[in-house]
């Protein structure tokens, strides 16, 4: 996989970073051949990489198990030894933070979450997430010298390079560079993205939307954020705008925010207690609960009937909180939509539930995965 211009350590570098990640997802031990189709490298090339990766204790190689039928040389199969790095992932909210630790094969070790003591001021905002952080690292009984690198999921439209650039409501965030900060408090490498566009990452590496590669990942609400994936990569537009609908003053975003149903999306567990509560009361055929719902939905469904004639994903996923009234929602969603003659999109609900934004920070810091956070380094020429 030469490429023109790179010197042969650095294509090592990205040779070994590709076969680091495809261990990292993979979802059990991978044969050489598996590794070689899915990376696009010779065998020999790959056969390589993973004797230093072996050597340097980063990766496994397993007991060869014989194929049946064939009566060939069993094959190498490998494995990553997840317990060598730790990534973590935070989530901040306008009342409250989270925070997960993970091992390099994305499965969660730890957890922490707590509230927020001034949302409107984000020094001691990114102060109160980092406590979680190491408070998920003790939780997973980690060390910070085996982390690795992390990604914080936030509100609003976030760049390429992690920083704010504009948040509905408040200035006070604008211009705060999400990953310098978390390094000055956890020094390693960070990442950021809004808090959608990793629902939709996550849902697509660990949820429902895993056999489709254009997708839209949806709260709707209380509050109201879409993240969108096109071709399986995460759209953000123009200074990470893409999704932010919240600011569109022509979508009626904002009609049903502080309706009683509308607050399944709500980031206060008060709220969602009292949404839950009406969706129930409109499961037993409550009419003023029936007409909650019928209005929320009508909302919904304008909204998604405006995406499938422009965005025209093939899922839509409902999260955030709309995913605990499914059974209430989708049913009624689905034949507002017919209704409206939109495109036969197919409508889910997220299985992660709000663990979503988290699962896809641990993505994109694996999705970053370089020999420079991960594994044994390649010398640079």
């Amino acid at each position: 996989m030469l490429t023109p211009g790179m010197n042969q350590s650095a294509v090592r570098r990205v040779n070994t970073s590709v076969v680091l990640r495809a261990l990292a997802v993979s979802a059990g031990p991978t044969t050489l051949t598996a590794l070689a189709d899915q990376a696009g490298l010779s065998r020999r090339t790959i056969e390589l990489i993973l004797d230093s990766l072996v050597e340097a204790g980063w990766v496994a190689e397993l007991d060869r198990v014989p194929v049946s039928g064939s009566a060939g040389r069993p094959a190498r199969r490998y494995e990553l030894r997840a317990e060598h790095a730790l990534l973590a992932a935070a989530c901040i909210t306008t009342s409250g933070a989270s925070a997960v630790v993970a091992d390099v094969r994305g499965r969660i070790l730890g957890r922490a979450q707590g509230p927020l003591r001034a949302y409107q001021d984000p020094q001691v905002t990114l102060d109160d997430a980092a406590a979680l952080v190491l408070q998920a690292l003790e939780d997973a009984g980690g060390s910070v010298d085996r982390l690795r690198a992390g990604a914080v999921a936030g509100g609003g439209a976030i760049d390429d390079e992690g920083v704010v650039r504009r948040l509905v409501h408040t200035t006070h965030w604008e211009g705060v560079h999400l990953p310098e900060e978390l390094n000055r408090r956890i020094p390693m490498p960070w990442f950021a993205d809004n808090d959608t566009n990793l629902g939709a990452l996550a849902e697509r590496w660990r949820g429902v939307a895993g056999d489709h590669d254009n997708v839209v990942w949806a709260i709707l609400g209380n509050r109201t954020g879409l993240g969108i994936l096109i071709r399986g990569a995460v759209h953000r537009g123009l200074d990470g705008a893409a999704g932010e609908i919240v600011e569109a003053r022509s979508i009626p975003t904002a009609s049903v925010e502080n309706h009683p149903v509308a607050w399944l999306s709500s980031p206060e567990p008060a709220e969602r207690a009292v949404a839950l509560a009406r969706c129930e009361a409109a499961r037993a055929g409550e009419p003023s609960a029936l007409a909650e719902v019928g209005e929320f939905v009508e909302n919904i469904a304008s909204i998604l009937t405006i995406l499938s004639w422009t965005v025209a994903p093939s899922l839509i996923v409902l999260g955030g909180g709309l995913e605990d009234a499914a059974d209430v929602l989708l049913p009624r969603v689905r034949e507002a939509m017919l209704d409206a003659r939109a495109p036969a999109i197919e409508l889910r609900a997220t299985v992660l539930g709000r663990d979503a934004a988290l699962v896809g920070a641990v993505k994109l810091a694996l999705d970053r995965m370089d020999t420079e956070l991960f594994g044994p380094l390649v010398p640079r020429a």
